[in-house]
């Protein structure tokens, strides 16, 4: 970026793409993975797949998306699902297909001089007081009419990029910054949470290789350390934790790591929750059995407060196994069953609830016996019943039976 060389007449400009995912036309965009499929030479090598089936597949992939919500089943009717692995492909091969078309038939007068794209974000240098119509230009290349931009125009020589803030010079030249938004905290994992060190330490590393890949000029990147410092200061850093990561930085060299002849092959790796202390003392012993070892916080604030999806009621699950407790005795019953859950709650209670109120005589107790009953507790319930009374002599009325808590 030092290396472009801005106008007086030109300007910094960006566009982004409104929800990218969901407005990403499916039709459009398989006939044009198609269309690079059928050009690519080398996909014979690859699979023994052809386009077409290629195609076919990933048409089914993006028309069956099925979700729930508050107890309903919805299918997306439009666009890639948000979260599925295949949409950032689509989406992207979609968006080359579209600013090479933007860009080939753009009007001379808001031709962009520079077109940068990452995904959904771009950055041009175009002639002043033409963005609007290039903007109305890039709404009309999409046949639906779904993919729609926005825009931002350099406020004082500055506009910001991803994670960069760029910044044109007296002389016509660029200069990068990091950029961050107004709403910034920097509120950063506090040295005190409940987290193994090499963690911490990681947060201050992604903080300075931010700045020693982003920043370029020396005098910038001196101030950047510095607020970099400051802002971890406040989260509890002390300031060997700073210094010890630095200077790993500055005598970090790549090295390539040579096979010692006595190395033993790895023998996996195992995920353990984070407790100070005793983790440690796992992950030496772990070591020493040739096992790696990850660390994973006990506890989230995505664990204690995000649920995005609803919670399935247990009784319309299927496929289980389940215990039902007696209210009598500190029994229990095991059952299974391939049907809902709450369907076949409902039948033992029934059958229970039945049994419980009959009347037993003399002459129907030994009929009742040969009955067949469609909950397995009942009969549980009346085989337990007969022993408590002894020979079964005396009648059944005010069997204790087993009926399902709710």
């Amino acid at each position: 970026m030092t290396a472009v060389m801005i106008d007086d007449g030109d300007i910094l400009n960006s566009h982004d793409v409104v929800s990218l995912f969901t407005n990403t036309p499916i039709d459009k965009s398989l006939d044009v993975i198609k269309a690079r499929l059928e050009s690519d030479n080398t996909l014979k090598d690859r699979t023994k797949l052809n386009a077409d089936d290629i195609i076919q597949l990933l048409s089914f992939v993006l028309t069956t998306t099925y979700f729930s919500f508050r107890g309903q089943i919805y299918r997306q009717i439009f666009g890639a699902a948000m979260g599925s692995p295949v949409s950032a492909i689509v989406a992207n091969l979609f968006m080359e297909w579209l600013e090479k078309e933007a860009v080939a038939t753009a009007p001379l007068d808001c031709k962009p001089k520079i077109w940068r794209r990452y995904v959904d974000d771009v950055l041009e240098i175009i002639q002043n007081d033409s963005t609007q119509k290039l903007t109305d230009h890039l709404n009309s290349v999409d046949p639906t009419g779904n993919i729609k931009f926005t825009f931002e125009e350099e406020d004082q020589g500055k506009i910001p990029f991803l994670d960069t803030l760029i910044v044109r010079k007296e002389d016509g030249s660029l200069k990068l910054l990091v950029y961050r938004k107004k709403t910034h905290t920097d509120q950063y994992l506090n040295f005190q949470s409940q987290h193994p060190l090499h963690q911490k330490l990681g947060v201050i590393r992604t903080l300075m290789d931010r700045m020693d890949n982003i920043v370029t000029e020396e005098e910038d990147r001196k101030d950047e350390e510095i607020k970099i410092r400051t802002a971890l200061t406040e989260c509890g850093y002390p300031k060997w934790s700073l210094d010890r990561v630095k200077q790993q930085m500055k005598d970090k060299k790549p090295k390539a790591k040579e096979k010692k002849k006595d190395d033993t092959p790895s023998k996996g790796m195992v995920v353990i929750p984070y407790v100070e202390g005793l983790a440690e003392r796992l992950q030496r012993i772990f070591k020493k059995h040739n096992i790696s070892t990850a660390m994973r916080p006990t506890n989230t604030l995505k664990s204690l407060l995000v649920h995005p999806k609803d919670k399935k009621d247990i009784k319309q699950t299927s496929d289980v196994v389940y215990d039902i407790p007696c209210k009598g005795c500190d029994k229990s019953y095991v059952g299974e069953t391939g049907r809902q859950f709450g369907t076949r709650l409902k039948e033992h209670k029934k059958d229970s609830e039945t049994i419980a109120e009959r009347k037993f005589t003399r002459a129907n107790r030994k009929e009742s016996t040969s009955e067949q009953h469609k909950s397995a507790i009942t009969i549980t319930s009346r085989r337990r019943t007969t022993s408590l009374n002894g020979r079964g002599q005396k009648s059944l009325t005010g069997t204790r039976t087993h009926s399902p808590e709710e």
